[in-house]
């Protein structure tokens, strides 16, 4: 295939600039397919949430894009049974960070690489990630540094990571959003790296 050939269906800029250092030649184009989350798939457990959702991003992509190769993605934060989404507000991401202060957690990342012809791969990557403990006070100034409405469990590695999270086994890529180890394992299998 000549020119672009993965389209990534994700707004995550964070996602952009995992994926762009595959060196791999992709668009971007957004899926406007509403997530599933605990609360409308109670059946679905936090992986299986998260491939279902990378899954319907990409297919919904993919049939807009005949011939081309998405990748959809989703990240969810999970501890003990407990889905930590995208807050709501910041009252909401206080609580999450004083719910994940002084333990671990799981970040889970499923992706779904599929075409137009009905050929996917679905697959996921798992990381525990470990949070100091965190003061009232550490989560305001935390709160006030980094815009966190837009990001599953209240916080981003990336951006002042360091103040709030102790510990990261396994991907560190796929706590920021998408886990390029294992991606870059699936492009080779399908010859687009």
């Amino acid at each position: 295939m000549a020119g672009v050939e993965i389209i990534l269906a994700s707004a995550s800029p964070r996602r952009r600039q995992l994926l762009a250092e595959l060196s791999v030649s992709f668009e971007v184009v957004t899926a406007d397919v509403p997530e599933l989350d605990s609360i409308s798939s109670p059946h679905l457990n936090p992986m299986e949430l998260a491939r279902e959702n990378a899954r319907r991003k990409a297919t919904a992509v993919a049939k807009l894009r005949l011939g081309r190769w998405v990748l959809g993605a989703d990240t969810v934060v999970a501890m003990e049974g407990r889905l930590f989404g995208k807050p709501a507000s910041i009252e909401e991401a206080r609580e999450f960070l004083r719910a994940l202060s002084a333990r671990a957690h799981e970040v889970i990342t499923g992706c779904a690489l599929v075409d137009s012809e009905g050929k996917e791969e679905i697959f996921h990557e798992v990381s525990k990630v470990v949070f100091h403990k965190l003061s009232d006070e550490l989560i305001g100034q935390y709160l006030a540094e980094v815009n966190v409405l837009d990001k599953a469990g209240a916080y981003a590695l990336q951006e002042r990571g360091e103040w709030i999270v102790e510990q990261v086994e396994g991907s560190r890529s796929n706590v920021i959003g998408l886990p390029i180890e294992l991606l870059g394992k699936v492009f080779k299998k399908h010859g687009l790296l």
